[in-house]
């Protein structure tokens, strides 16, 4: 879908009515910049697109959808290898412009046969244990999703408190949110932060569900693990008092 590839690129699947093909996205464009390149896939005008995210650990979909979709950036949606993007129109009138899978004469492969071959999305999903292939799924989440709030209360993360996210000391902001974000991948909590400047990825909402108020790239949700706490002042108003005392 793009000119060239980057390391960046993510492959995913893109699946329509009319057909599934792999592709490859970058996090770093925009809804929009995403739906101009679908049409060519998929034969659907962007603006009557609506695209679903299923990623390839939850069944669950999520709406890939934004007020202002010109800026929003795909990578709101952590982005993983295989995930589908399902792309539906929502004008009955497009489905003229290609007709109905159902309706066109194709090969279909049989089970066997696709699950023998090496180099597939299920194969791929098998060598790494990736939802229903994963024996110890359910098990895990439970641990991980355990340990986060372990990290969180030792860390004591709360609403209201300064912080830093590391490894830097200059990206700094005041804790807004504590909880689950059922929008992003993985199980446990989340920790969103209001940044005191503009190096952040949201307004304080993710996939059109608001969790906390902040202008345009000054909202970031992360793991515990990036956060710590203190007294971190923003920057440029700290006080040297090795020069008030020369005063």
């Amino acid at each position: 879908m793009a000119s060239l590839a980057t390391t960046r690129d993510v492959p995913v699947l893109v699946v329509s009515s009319a057909a599934s093909s792999e592709r490859r996205i970058n996090p770093s464009w925009t809804i929009s910049q995403l739906k101009a390149k679908l049409e060519s896939v998929t034969g659907i005008p962007p603006s009557v697109q609506a695209l679903t995210l299923r990623l390839p650990d939850c069944q669950q979909g999520t709406s890939i959808s934004a007020e202002n979709e010109d800026v929003t950036k795909l990578e709101a949606w952590s982005l993983s290898a295989y995930a589908e993007i399902h792309v539906a129109s929502t004008d009955p009138a497009s489905s003229t412009i290609i007709p109905p899978s159902s309706s066109i004469p194709k090969y279909e492969m049989p089970v066997e046969t696709y699950s023998s071959l090496p180099d597939t999305v299920l194969a791929y999903k098998k060598s790494h244990r990736i939802g229903r292939f994963d024996p110890n799924a359910s098990e895990s989440k439970e641990k991980r999703a355990a340990d986060l709030w372990g990290e969180i209360d030792a860390a004591e993360i709360s609403v209201g408190a300064r912080c830093i996210l590391t490894p830097s000391t200059t990206r700094r902001g005041t804790v807004a949110y504590v909880g689950l974000i059922p929008e992003l991948p993985g199980p446990g909590p989340w920790v969103g932060v209001k940044l005191d400047e503009p190096a952040g990825k949201n307004d304080g909402s993710v996939a059109g569900t608001r969790y906390f108020d902040c202008d345009p790239q000054y909202g970031v949700f992360v793991r515990p693990d990036r956060v710590e706490v203190g007294d971190w002042k923003e920057l440029g108003l700290e006080e040297d008092d090795d020069d008030l005392d020369e005063l």
